[in-house]
């Protein structure tokens, strides 16, 4: 089997021109870290992580070092991981202190008999693994306090949402094996209520992965995505006989249609067909296969070099 591994970094509205090539280069380097897993012999699931910790670690995503602020001025973190060979999955939610939520999701899926760990919880079993406890305040970037104080200027002015990025990153792979996986990871919504979750951590919204379909790791509205439990429903779409671009582009419009939400997927099958899609404006999204990493950001680019 031919290893592929597609990676996005967040359903967006207008990008700033300047900040452009900034998301295209973090997608890529995303990809091709996990592609190099693959090309090592690597599983799906390392790689997913492998590429989802190089996006927590750019600030300019919203995720790990980048999230965003709740309306207390603090980050609270959700992240997800499955793995398709058996459907094993691994989340946290309301996560703080953690620079890197996926890796610690990944450690709930093989270290518990549990699926989900929340807030406190997640804390205690952060800390009884080792994993390292940061300041909250090296989490937090100069424009996500600017935008957390413009988003509640916003609210009290009663003016419509100016949100720029509906958050979320993530990465699904196919491996030599035949298996997939998926990694989401996310900060949410700028200004969200103290103990919001969205979709992220949820399998079946956030990202789904089965062997014997595919993967696919979702962004945007996190309420619109749970209404409609985007993931899985775009690989019962696969399941049917759609392609995955098929799957995914129905996918969306019926959550566009039922709950007027917007967002982006990335889907890959288990044949090694791939596809990244959205309703928003833009979706900074890489993928690398048979040598080479594809990349772009607005609909109807791509761009492609090989890797030496």
């Amino acid at each position: 089997m031919n290893p592929v591994i597609v990676v996005h970094g967040g359903a967006s509205g207008d990008i700033p021109q300047d900040l452009e090539e900034t998301l295209r280069q973090g997608v890529v380097r995303a990809a091709t870290a996990g592609y190099k897993v693959l090309k090592e012999g690597g599983r799906a699931l390392d790689a997913v992580e492998a590429a989802v910790t190089v996006l927590e670690d750019d600030p300019e995503f919203n995720a790990g070092h980048g999230a965003v602020l709740n309306a207390a001025g603090n980050v609270e973190m959700d992240a997800s991981i499955m793995d398709g060979r058996d459907l094993s999955s691994g989340a946290v939610c309301a996560v703080r202190c953690i620079a890197n939520p996926i890796q610690l999701a990944r450690l709930v899926m093989e270290k518990t008999p549990h699926c989900l760990l929340t807030s406190h919880g997640a804390a205690k079993f952060a800390c009884d693994m080792g994993v390292p406890v940061i300041p909250g305040e090296q989490l937090i970037t100069e424009r996500n306090r600017q935008d957390l104080e413009k988003e509640k200027q916003r609210r009290e002015a009663e003016a419509p949402s100016q949100q720029k990025n509906q958050g979320t990153v993530g990465a699904v792979a196919l491996d030599s094996n035949g298996d997939v996986a998926y990694a989401t990871s996310t900060g949410g919504l700028v200004n969200k209520m103290v103990g919001r979750i969205g979709d992220s951590p949820c399998v079946g919204s956030g990202g789904y992965a089965d062997s014997g379909t595919g993967a696919v790791s979702t962004t945007g509205h996190g309420e619109s995505i749970l209404k409609v439990t985007l993931a899985r429903l775009i690989l019962f779409h696969v399941q049917q006989g759609k392609t995955v671009g098929e799957a995914a582009d129905t996918a969306l419009a019926y959550m566009k249609s039922k709950v007027k939400g917007e967002g982006g997927v990335i889907v890959v099958s288990n044949a090694g067909d791939w596809a990244a899609k959205w309703t928003t404006e833009s979706m900074p999204w890489a993928a690398a296969q048979d040598g080479k990493v594809y990349f772009g950001l607005h609909r109807d680019e791509t761009r492609t070099f090989s890797l030496s």
